[in-house]
């Protein structure tokens, strides 16, 4: 019956090494879109759409600017995170909700894109949060 135990706990451990490693790359892909995104909206302003009486408005090089840092700051949480970094599974919680939050913000500049992101950043939650504490 240890044996079974054993095996069972080595099983969540394995899954869970995979469910980080999952949420790692999504961060790091999503957050180089962003990055993108970000050098889109700061280089040309004509690349997005124009909505003129939006509630959030801001000039597209302030939206680039914000989508270029919390990018960044999303690769950078992402490595830590294959790097299994204590510190990285928190803050990639906190950054990909801060992510999606400033993606639904701007969806009437770049709306197909916009909503790419958000499920991205909702799966990499949805990883970093399944898995238990005792596997981190």
């Amino acid at each position: 019956m240890a044996r079974t135990h054993t095996t069972g706990r080595t099983k969540d451990s394995s899954m869970a090494r995979g469910l980080t490693g999952f949420a790692a790359v999504m961060l790091i892909i999503a957050g180089i879109l962003d990055l993108l995104r970000g050098i889109m909206g700061i280089a040309g302003d004509d690349v997005f759409v124009s909505t003129p009486n939006y509630v959030f408005k801001l000039d597209l090089t302030s939206w680039g600017w914000l989508h270029l840092l919390l990018g960044f700051i999303a690769v950078l949480v992402g490595i830590g995170l294959l790097s299994a970094a204590a510190w990285a599974r928190v803050i990639g919680v906190l950054i990909a909700g801060l992510l999606i939050i400033g993606n639904f913000l701007s969806l009437p500049y770049y709306p197909v894109w916009s909503i790419v992101l958000i499920a991205l950043y909702a799966f990499v939650i949805w990883a970093l949060c399944v898995v238990g504490r005792d596997h981190a």
